[in-house]
C-alpha cells in the first residue's frame, strides 16, 4: 500500500526529473488511483516537447519516471505518466473510436482491423469492446505492428 510519504517521495522525484530534463513544469499532481497506481500529472510550457510524435516521448519518459520511482519507494505500484491531460485526451479518443468502430462492424456484419498501437492503447479498446455485447476483439500482428481486430459477436445460431 502506498503511504502519504511515499506520495510526497514520489512528488520530489518526478520535480527533480522535469528540473534535469530542462522542462519548464507549471504544476505538478500526484494522485493514486484505486486500483494503487499512481498518476504524475503535468502542465508545462512545452509538452510538445515531452510529448513526442504519436506519444513516444511522454512513454518513455514515464518508463523511466516508472522505474526511478519504483528504486525510491520500494513498491511495484503501476505509474502513469500525462502531459498537459495528453493522456486523458488520448483515452477519451481511443474510447471513441473503438465505440463507433463496434457500431460499424454491427451494421456491416463485417470485421474491422485498427491501426498498429501500443500495447497500453490497445488494452483500452479491448476494455470497451469487452463492455458490449455486440462485439468482439482480438489482437494481431508482432509488435511494432501489433493491432486490434474487432469483429461481430457470433450469434449462436445458423443462418440460412
Amino acid at each position: 500500500m502506498i503511504t502519504k510519504e511515499q506520495l510526497q517521495e514520489i512528488e520530489k522525484l518526478a520535480k527533480e526529473f522535469f528540473e534535469k530534463l530542462g522542462a519548464e513544469i507549471l504544476s505538478l499532481k500526484i494522485t493514486l488511483g484505486e486500483d494503487e497506481s499512481i498518476l504524475v500529472a503535468a502542465e508545462c510550457k512545452e509538452p510538445q516537447v515531452l510529448i513526442g510524435e504519436g506519444g513516444e516521448t511522454l512513454l518513455e519518459l514515464q518508463h523511466v519516471l516508472r522505474l526511478m520511482a519504483r528504486k525510491k519507494i520500494e513498491e511495484s505500484s503501476q505509474l502513469y505518466l500525462d502531459i498537459n491531460e495528453y493522456q486523458k485526451s488520448k483515452e477519451s479518443y481511443l474510447k471513441t473510436l473503438a465505440n463507433s468502430v463496434a457500431d460499424e462492424v454491427v451494421l456491416l456484419k463485417k470485421e474491422k482491423e485498427l491501426p498498429p498501437m501500443p500495447p497500453r492503447d490497445r488494452r483500452i479498446v479491448h476494455v470497451v469492446i469487452q463492455e458490449r455485447g455486440d462485439v468482439v476483439s482480438e489482437s494481431r500482428g508482432e509488435e511494432p505492428e501489433r493491432r486490434v481486430v474487432v469483429k461481430p459477436k457470433a450469434s449462436g445460431f445458423l443462418e440460412l
